[in-house]
């Protein structure tokens, strides 16, 4: 769901004010300069200590794969979802089923950042167990969402600017810590992206197929189509570079952090081990500051995750992909999908309750993201290879590089996520079956009608 704003031919049209360098930084705050803090831990466990090797070749997989993205946005500028551009492109029922995987990935991101909430906050008051704070919680990112709340783009940047001065005390703290203390020569500074003692490239994979989910949200650029100078070049440049700086910088947060807390030694706990390396950099002080950072971070990204999750069902249920009495209805006063706002929460709850740990959730959550990114990969070579009059290289390389890549981290994800996410699909193809009596019928009506005013 968009904000009341019509775009009719006889109506006001969105401003085109935006400009290269105002889509990247959208890009990188929407990512956020902390984007590989909350999965440090996660990684360095799963890729035997090699964290930046993994963000860098997470990086290649989706720079082509942000090409892609960046060429659809060019045939849909509207529309600006994986599902949208493989059902159209390729077959509604691909469609279908791309949609489907994307409804895993964003209702994960609520639950992981509900588990990490809790996990970091337990750090400051251990007392409080934790099924108390995922509740907190819980309640927190529902109730705000079906009020409505939302942050101004003015505060966005503010919390942005915050967390860059944080990321900047680290980088200045971990400098002083580094070279303050003794260390074995070239091979201390180099073990971070190759420890021959450690090295294994299966491992390495999987950590990467964890990493990748340092760059969701990059797509988000191209929901701005209709109000960028030039979208048909800078959406395409905006995605590439937001990956770029995004990419570059959390490879140099990891750096840091691995040469302050070098493999194997063991952290307190996985998934908020960054606190544990920031305390190290810059003492006891700084523990609180890196902590309430993350969790502040966390809480937003859980907020606009459950919200998107919510839009995402709201968007399938009216187009009737998903039962549209429930799914595809609006809150009259706030004016948000409350259904699906309620139905994501309650998601959420139970699997935690069930048992979910965040780094099952981080796999699971790129197992649909990565299904996504290959149906926009598969979209692209379609539209603008297979079909066009020419064929130019540069239109067959880069989604073929990009699905293959792509394909190769999913296939890296850990057993049981894959597993996990299996089940996921089965259970969603069974029911698109079921509802088209073998896929014979419409199952997406692409032809959206318009957002009331």
């Amino acid at each position: 769901m968009a904000e009341s704003t019509t775009t009719a031919a006889d109506g006001p049209r969105l401003k085109r004010a935006l400009n290269l360098w105002d889509l990247v930084l959208y890009g990188v705050i929407v990512l956020q300069p902390t984007a590989p803090m909350a999965i440090f831990g996660v990684i360095n466990a799963r890729g035997r200590g090699h964290v930046v090797t993994t963000i860098l070749i997470a990086l290649i997989a989706m720079l082509f794969t942000a090409i892609a993205y960046g060429r659809m946005a060019r045939a849909y500028p509207s529309a600006g979802s994986a599902f949208t551009y493989v059902g159209q492109e390729i077959n509604p029922a691909l469609g279908y089923i791309t949609g489907w995987s994307m409804v895993m990935d964003y209702m994960l991101n609520p639950l992981i950042c509900m588990i990490w909430c809790s996990e970091a906050s337990m750090r400051f008051a251990p007392g409080v167990p934790y099924w108390i704070w995922i509740i907190f919680y819980f309640l927190m990112f529902t109730g705000l969402n079906l009020r409505g709340v939302k942050t101004s783009a003015r505060i966005n940047a503010g919390l942005a600017t915050a967390m860059g001065l944080v990321v900047a005390i680290f980088f200045v703290a971990a400098a002083r810590y580094i070279f303050g203390h003794p260390h074995d020569g070239l091979a201390f500074f180099t073990r971070p992206l190759y420890d021959p003692a450690n090295f294994n490239l299966g491992a390495v994979m999987g950590g990467t197929s964890i990493a990748v989910l340092t760059y969701i949200g990059f797509d988000g650029i191209s929901t701005l189509s209709e109000e960028v100078e030039n979208p048909r070049r800078n959406i395409l440049l905006a995605t590439v570079l937001t990956c770029i700086c995004v990419g570059l910088l959390s490879a140099s947060e990891c750096y840091a952090a691995q040469l302050l807390w070098p493999y194997p030694e063991a952290f307190r706990d996985n998934d908020t081990a960054f606190i544990d390396v920031s305390t190290r950099a810059a003492g006891s002080w700084f523990f609180g500051v890196m902590n309430v950072t993350l969790i502040v971070a966390n809480f937003g990204s859980g907020m606009a995750a459950q919200l998107g999750a919510a839009r995402l069902l709201y968007g399938m249920g009216r187009s009737n992909a998903l039962p549209k009495g429930f799914f595809g209805v609006v809150d009259p006063k706030r004016h948000v999908p409350r259904n699906a706002v309620i139905f994501v929460g309650v998601v959420a709850l139970l699997g935690v309750a069930l048992g979910m740990t965040y780094a099952l959730g981080a796999e699971m959550l790129n197992f649909g993201a990565l299904i996504a990114f290959m149906g926009v990969n598969a979209a692209a070579f379609v539209r603008y290879y297979l079909r066009a009059t020419e064929k130019k290289l540069g239109n067959l390389i880069p989604p073929v590089v990009g699905f293959f890549v792509c394909l190769l981290l999913w296939l890296n994800l850990s057993r049981p996520a894959q597993i996990a996410g299996a089940i996921w699909m089965i259970v969603g193809i069974a029911f698109g079956v079921w509802k088209t009596r073998g896929f014979r019928g419409a199952l997406i009506d692409f032809e959206l009608p318009p957002e009331e005013a």
